[in-house]
């Protein structure tokens, strides 16, 4: 396959991931079906705005613009852990606060945001469409990812007798991760300007996939572990 077509690729993942991390919080809270199709919508349309104006943005300014956002990459980590702690404290007091504290994940982030402007910027880039043909692609991808993920996770906690404690398992590894995202994207962006090389693309891109599959798994055993105790 030639590059063009494994970045398509490797964006379609991108999205996939993003959606079932939003999916993972709309699951494992309270919130009906019409709650969490609202807010699968609200990632399309932000999709198409980020479409529409995808071939006016260039990569490098967004580059620029994402160096200079990493001290709110860390208030999102942050505010994830703390949301995570606070929905299994309050859950072994017998309270249910998933319905709010979903939101800290399942809303749009400005992670969450940057991988929608980016997705959309590299497929106009490699695709022949205009950047409202874009936009709707990648907010179709998006929806389906989220709607898909809500419900498969909401019947394994049906089945697997999960709790909201799970959910705040998965949102401490994922404040984890972004934290380590956050300290780790500027090194990497200064070894890129230093024009070194020490991995191909593809060997690199797949290293952050497998640590979020890590990442969530663990939080479903630690969950599972504990509703078990």
């Amino acid at each position: 396959m030639d590059s063009s077509t494994l970045t398509v690729i490797g964006i379609l993942i991108g999205i996939l991931i993003f959606g079932i991390k939003t999916g993972l919080g709309c699951g494992f809270s309270n919130i009906t079906t019409r709650e969490i199709l609202t807010i699968a919508g609200s990632y399309f349309f932000l999709a198409l705005l980020f479409g529409s104006i995808a071939n006016h943005i260039s990569l490098d300014a967004f580059e620029r613009l994402s160096s200079m956002g990493m001290g709110v990459h860390v208030l999102v980590s942050l505010l994830l852990i703390g949301a995570g702690i606070y929905t299994q404290k309050q859950w072994n007091s017998g309270k249910d606060v998933s319905r709010h504290t979903f939101l800290a994940i399942s809303m749009p982030c400005p992670v969450c945001l940057g991988a929608l402007a980016v997705s959309c910027m590299l497929l106009s880039e490699n695709l022949n469409f205009s950047g409202i043909k874009i936009g709707f692609l990648v907010g179709i991808a998006f929806f389906t990812a989220v709607v898909a993920s809500s419900f498969l996770f909401r019947f394994g906690k049906t089945r697997l007798g999960m709790t909201p404690e799970t959910m705040g398992s998965a949102m401490m590894l994922l404040g984890i991760y972004y934290l380590l995202g956050a300290l780790l994207i500027p090194a990497y962006m200064k070894t890129k300007q230093m024009n070194l090389a020490p991995m191909q693309t593809g060997e690199t891109s797949i290293f952050p996939l497998l640590a979020f599959g890590v990442l969530v798994l663990a939080g479903f055993f630690l969950g599972h572990v504990r509703s078990n105790q």
